[in-house]
């Protein structure tokens, strides 16, 4: 009995460790399984991850590229930019270059229109007649003695334009002139210094002299200002009854004369005296349907004639170039008139001396008994 008790719960060992090892084997069998799994899982998120690198890497490869090709376009881009900058650039200095030449050609017109205005200048010298009170014209007489006739000489004075570091010397002698004029140069001292000038002969340009014969009417007087805004005929009735009130100075109108267009005209009174003393108040009130404040002026007429051009050579006077401002204006101009004063000099009494110091310049008028 003894030896039957002990052999039995051995096999139950041996049953137990059966099942153990089959739960055991179950478990790892599992495990296995599971792993597999896994195993696939991570395959294909592998599989997964290389297809999505390997997207990734063309995507990539595609935006390389398209950036190469962006930059390359920018590059072109910007060379285009920069030669059409270039480009701007030369024509830029093109029109730069164009618009200096305008200026130099506009400023060397502009120096020949100021030399032709002053050769265009002209004084006017109204000369003084005697004359004889002879009686007093009343209205009514012989109407052919009616205008105010003048006649005035114009002459233009010639001129030199002297520029600066020159000098004009007028002498009382014209052999004063000629022996100066005969020296290569003339040698002026200036206190410890001493200045060697060239000396050259006055030429002139061209001048004019004209006369004006000029004829003021003396019943008739211009009106200007009065533009239209009644028919033709009702204006001329509305300027013969205002110009014929005596209330306003006015008296009667013989003719009248209007333009439409340039709202101007011309009344012709019947007597003299009126017209001049219209004329002196500049402005005159009509009565046109509406108050008018018209312009009026005396009446005449003028004609050019004995139109005489002519240029010369100033006899008396020397022009002195090469001056150096040593000392002042002033007292350079005192050297000089004493220096050409001395007959050791070939000098002689100086009528008239002007000298131009550096950077100015002024323009020289002659009359006419020094050309």
């Amino acid at each position: 009995m003894a030896s039957t008790e002990y052999v039995m719960p051995q096999k139950e060992t041996e049953e137990q460790s059966l099942t153990k090892a089959m739960d055991e084997l179950e478990m790892w069998r599992n495990k296995v399984e599971k792993a597999e799994t896994e195993k696939s899982r991570l395959l294909l998120e592998k599989l997964s991850a290389e297809e999505t690198k390997k997207q990734a890497q063309n995507e990539t490869m595609k935006l390389v590229e398209q950036q190469k090709k962006l930059e390359e376009a920018f590059e072109k881009m910007n060379q285009a930019k920069q030669d059409s900058i270039l480009q701007l650039e030369k024509s830029n200095q093109v029109l730069m270059q164009q618009l200096q030449k305008y200026e130099d050609m506009l400023k060397a017109k502009k120096a020949e229109y100021s030399s032709l205005q002053q050769l265009s200048k002209v004084k006017a010298d109204i000369p003084e007649t005697k004359v004889t009170f002879t009686g007093v014209e009343t209205e009514g007489e012989d109407r052919n003695y009616q205008d105010i006739v003048g006649v005035f000489t114009i002459t233009q004075k010639p001129s030199l334009h002297l520029a600066g570091g020159e000098a004009l010397i007028t002498f009382e002698e014209e052999k004063v002139a000629e022996n100066i004029l005969r020296l290569p140069r003339c040698s002026v001292a200036f206190d410890n210094n001493r200045m060697d000038l060239s000396p050259f002969k006055v030429t002139l340009g061209s001048s004019v002299k004209f006369e004006v014969h000029l004829n003021v009417s003396k019943r008739k007087l211009r009106f200007s200002n009065l533009f239209p805004h009644l028919p033709a005929e009702r204006m001329r009735d509305h300027l013969e009854i205002g110009f014929s009130k005596p209330s306003l100075g006015g008296g009667e109108v013989e003719e009248v004369a209007y333009n439409m267009d340039t709202g101007s005209g011309e009344i012709t009174f019947l007597n003299t005296g009126v017209a001049e003393r219209l004329a002196l108040k500049r402005k005159y009130t009509l009565d046109a349907s509406q108050e008018v404040h018209v312009s009026v002026q005396p009446s005449f007429e003028y004609q050019l004639k004995k139109f005489q051009t002519y240029c010369g050579v100033s006899k008396r006077t020397v022009l002195l170039r090469g001056i150096e401002d040593v000392v002042d204006e002033e007292d350079l101009q005192d050297h000089l008139e004493i220096h050409f004063q001395k007959p050791s000099n070939y000098g002689g009494e100086v009528e008239n001396i002007k000298y131009i110091s550096r950077p100015k310049s002024a323009e020289a008028y002659f009359s006419e008994d020094t050309t």
